[in-house]
């Protein structure tokens, strides 16, 4: 028997090349659902909520150290460090301002707390009090929108380009450098 029959027996080369090109396949597929998975977490990962911590907030420890009506201003940046604002007509009340935002994907940041320690002090420079305030204690401010009109005439882009042709190098203009004071 010269040529051999592989029609019957299942062991032809083409059916070797067919079960090599399937496990080929099996294996591209595996690596696509593997990188679309991948992928995926990628992505899911990225619209993370993101919590942040910021400002300057004392420990709980530094603001027991404080005795009202005993310090002087220097003696609580020593304890609490320096505010993260003072009073903006005196320098009466210290600010340490602390919050947690979140921003989720591309929206805009959320405040989820804020704590505010008021640290007062009377015109001696002595301590007098410390409040702790929070989000509900403060207000919604909405900035004003309006625009101050301005003197003169609005001129369009073309004769901003335009206007100084012809100008250039023509001496010197009245009042201007060169000129004789009046």
């Amino acid at each position: 028997m010269a040529a051999q029959d592989y029609r019957n027996t299942g062991n032809s080369p083409r059916g070797d090349i067919i079960r090599h090109g399937m496990k080929i396949r099996n294996k591209v597929l595996a690596v696509q659902k593997t990188a679309g998975l991948a992928l995926a977490a990628l992505l899911l990962a990225a619209c993370a909520k993101d919590i942040e911590p910021r400002g300057n907030l004392p420990p709980p420890e530094a603001l027991a150290k404080l005795a009202p009506g005993e310090q002087t201003r220097q003696d609580v940046q020593g304890i609490l460090g320096t505010p993260a604002t003072t009073a903006i007509f005196d320098d009466e009340n210290w600010y340490y301002i602390s919050a947690h935002t979140t921003q989720y994907a591309f929206y805009p940041n959320h405040e989820l707390d804020r704590t505010v320690y008021v640290v007062s002090f009377d015109r001696r420079g002595i301590l007098s009090g410390v409040r702790k305030l929070n989000l509900e204690d403060g207000l919604n401010v909405s900035p004003e929108e309006r625009s101050t009109p301005t003197k003169g005439r609005e001129i369009g882009i073309l004769e901003q380009l335009l206007g100084n042709v012809g100008r250039v190098g023509g001496g010197a203009t009245p009042g201007g450098a060169g000129a004789p004071p009046r």
